[in-house]
């Protein structure tokens, strides 16, 4: 089972070419249940509310059609998610990575991100 990031998200909804042959392979591969953390929803509209992301169609639209588009299946946040993150190593001072962090030790999920600091977390498990 695979926890998308958030970048991981929108390249794959939108330029797949900024993903990796490993993170491709993975997420193309049929056997593979993907998932995503409704916090990237929130880190998306963020970073288009700031100008940091283009999206060609509003935040809610492109979050509905990737979903749909890729089957992908939305985490909610729990309680016992926020506790698990605060209490995380403090290997990473992102909120939102330290819940997809949370999340996927918790759902024995691999994380797909290019993010150099999320393997540093012990019970980490990623793919790029």
């Amino acid at each position: 089972m695979i926890l998308l990031d958030t970048h991981t998200f929108v390249w794959w909804v939108s330029d797949r070419r900024q993903l990796s042959k490993a993170a491709r392979a993975a997420l193309e591969d049929e056997t593979s249940q993907l998932h995503i953390s409704v916090v990237s929803a929130w880190e998306i509209a963020l970073l288009q509310k700031k100008n940091r992301l283009r999206l060609p169609v509003p935040v809610p639209d492109f979050m509905q059609r990737g979903l749909a588009r890729h089957g992908i299946h939305e985490l909610p946040l729990l309680r016992r998610t926020v506790l698990t993150a605060v209490n995380l190593p403090d290997i990473h001072n992102d909120p939102f990575d330290r819940i997809l962090v949370a999340e996927a030790i918790q759902g024995r999920l691999t994380i797909v991100t290019k993010d150099s600091v999320i393997p540093e977390y012990p019970d980490a498990i990623t793919i790029w």
